[in-house]
């Protein structure tokens, strides 16, 4: 039992090293608008990608965050087949918009530069690999 905690108290930190790593990139101070931005890109990217992709890379991704990535996930609606990086954007502001320290693509493209610095490199060529060049344009190579 006492393993198991240390598991949750684990994957607990490491979701919060995200937030905090994220939170520092956007400068926002509230750390649940910081995690919903988050939980929003991660949400559009796991739409765009086929199933082979999207569970190699949730792979990567701390426990409680993998299971974010998921929740709500409609595979038949998957992948998405809008190719511009203008709908991404829209989508993620749909969502994210009220948040009165959102400044758009900044803060997506800040997104972005954690998932370069936590997740492994290849994993991150092999995601953006799968992105129209529109999307790949705006999350710069790790």
């Amino acid at each position: 039992m006492t393993r198991m905690i240390h598991v949750f108290e684990r994957t607990t930190h490491e979701a919060h090293e995200w937030v905090n790593h994220l939170a520092g990139r956007t400068g926002w101070g509230n750390e649940r608008e910081v995690l919903h931005l988050l939980r929003t890109v991660l949400a559009q990217i796991r739409d765009h990608l086929p199933l082979d992709e999207m569970a190699q890379f949730s792979a990567q991704l701390p426990i409680m965050l993998r299971g974010m990535f998921f929740e709500g996930w409609q595979p038949k609606k998957t992948p998405v087949r809008e190719r511009h990086a203008a709908d991404f954007v829209a989508a993620v502001d749909k969502e994210v918009g009220d948040v009165i320290d959102y400044r758009g693509v900044e803060d997506i493209k800040a997104v972005f530069a954690v998932i370069n610095a936590r997740i492994s490199r290849g994993e991150v060529e092999d995601v953006r690999a799968c992105l129209p060049q529109e999307l790949r344009d705006l999350w710069a190579a790790p």
